[in-house]
């Protein structure tokens, strides 16, 4: 769940063989100041990934909802993948793995993240790399082509950037994502004013993820370019509305 930022990329001859390992590009990259000001601890010190790389520990972080949210999030691509996607900002727990265990004969995925420590942990934690290429960009400056891809994922990654970024990456997914495809977003919503979670999280966001509140307070499709008009926008929330669904066709 980190933020990401630019960096080309190499043509991909054979997406099926690609070994799951960073490109080598984005070496100049800077990490966004917010990233760094807010998030150090968690994504970007060297025993980030040696804390937080715990199935349990991310399970505990959502309040035992993390395979439910996971599968939430894949069960909008389908039970089996044959199309390109795009996870924006690698993810602790097994989420990427689990995606790319429905990868049918064409299925691919490019995955990106500012960060080098998050996409080594991610290349180290793939068990079969098939298919996957592994990228650092930003997310709100994307370096791929329009319509490039059939899917975009972003999986609790909004609520930890400030409003203009939040702005930027959803135009860039927009961008990237097929005329007839779909941009997937599962992350922080406003609880139901009876949810007793509500108090507990809102001391615990304040606290610890000042961005989030942004979602609290305003819909994620308001956050979306006014010059673009997608096909459809679908949302729906879980766990007494403290999380939502948000599912684009572009």
């Amino acid at each position: 769940m980190t933020q990401q930022d630019p960096g080309a990329l190499s043509p991909r001859s054979n997406a099926l063989a690609a070994p799951a390992q960073p490109d080598g590009h984005g070496q100049g990259v800077a990490i966004p100041d917010y990233l760094q000001d807010t998030y150090w601890w968690a994504y970007l010190h060297p025993r980030a990934v040696h804390i937080f790389e715990r199935q349990w520990l991310v399970n505990l972080i959502l309040w035992g909802n993390f395979a439910r949210l996971r599968d939430l999030a894949l069960d909008q691509l389908g039970p089996v993948i044959n199309e390109r996607v795009l996870q924006i900002a690698c993810v602790y727990g097994n989420f990427t793995e689990n995606l790319t265990r429905r990868f049918g004969p064409q299925g691919s995925l490019d995955v990106i993240d500012v960060a080098p420590i998050q996409l080594r942990n991610l290349a180290a934690k793939l068990k079969d790399p098939r298919g996957v290429s592994m990228h650092r960009q930003d997310s709100t400056a994307l370096q791929f082509e329009d319509g490039s891809h059939d899917s975009v994922v972003l999986f609790f990654l909004l609520h930890e950037q400030p409003l203009a970024a939040r702005r930027k990456t959803l135009a860039e997914a927009l961008r990237v994502t097929r005329p007839g495809g779909r941009i997937v977003i599962v992350d922080y919503h406003r609880p139901h004013w009876l949810n007793p979670m509500r108090y507990l999280m809102t001391l615990v966001l304040r606290t610890l993820e000042p961005y989030a509140m942004d979602l609290w307070r305003q819909e994620i499709s308001e956050a979306l370019p006014a010059d673009v008009q997608p096909a459809r926008i679908q949302k729906s929330t879980r766990f007494g509305g403290l999380y939502q669904l948000v599912v684009i066709t572009r």
